[in-house]
């Protein structure tokens, strides 16, 4: 399994997945160019997606489960419907994605939302991870740090992945793909993932009840249940209700 963190974070994302992952469950993690530590020029060229096949390639013996969260995900979501079929994993986990299914769904009055909340994502990701509780000013603080260091190309490459999402060619993703989603997300909305799922010839919504924008760090327990649940599947269902986990 491959886990791929999101836009200003770290494999330490994983951290709390990870503990509670099945023994059977060899967890691979890839530090992305738009990681927290990575060089702000990744941002000044598009294709970002290809980025997702290079940490596939990396793992040594092939991925079985993709997991890719918000950013990442968008991106898997983007690579693995143009990919060939012998370039996939067996399944896929999108945690958190962006995605509409109308070019039209998009309005002006979206992009001043998205910038004006950007720096919101990392505040809530620095809560759900520090290990010790940060003032609320220390947080922001350092959330607009995070914010100017990912830079208006950054954000550039955020929006452009977000606006093709309509124009990919979801329905030619034929694999077991679960979209996990926090009912409290103010971010990417639980609605948008419910329509990428039921878009997906073998999708599935899991939604995490009392949970944001970050399932893997927020319910660890139930996130890894539903990833196991989707692993002990060996043949797809077609898309089927919604499972709220509370």
């Amino acid at each position: 399994m491959l886990a791929l963190h999101g836009l200003a974070a770290s494999a330490t994302t994983w951290r709390a997945f990870g503990e509670h992952a099945a023994d059977d469950v060899e967890l691979w993690t890839a530090e992305l160019p738009w990681g927290v530590g990575g060089p702000t020029s990744w941002s000044h060229r598009g294709e970002s997606a290809e980025w997702i096949g290079r940490a596939l390639d990396a793992v040594p013996g092939g991925a079985d489960v993709l997991v890719a969260h918000s950013f990442s995900a968008v991106l898997a979501v983007e690579h693995l419907a143009r990919a060939p079929r012998a370039g996939r994993p067996r399944a896929l986990v999108a945690v958190s994605p962006f995605h509409r299914r109308d070019p039209a769904d998009f309005r002006w009055d979206d992009a001043g939302h998205y910038l004006g909340i950007f720096q919101e994502v990392f505040e809530e990701a620095l809560g759900a991870a520090s290990a010790r509780r940060l003032s609320p000013q220390t947080r922001r603080d350092m959330a607009l740090l995070v914010r100017d260091r990912v830079g208006p190309y950054g954000w550039t490459r955020f929006w452009e992945s977000y606006l093709r999402s309509p124009f990919v060619d979801v329905g030619g993703l034929d694999l077991p793909v679960l979209v996990v989603a926090g009912e409290q997300d103010r971010f990417a909305p639980p609605r948008e993932a419910g329509l990428l799922a039921a878009a997906l010839p073998q999708g599935r919504l899991e939604l995490m009840g009392d949970c944001g924008h970050f399932p893997m760090t927020e319910r660890p327990r139930p996130f890894a249940d539903a990833v196991h649940r989707l692993i002990a599947g060996s043949v797809a269902q077609p898309y089927a209700a919604p499972t709220r986990v509370s």
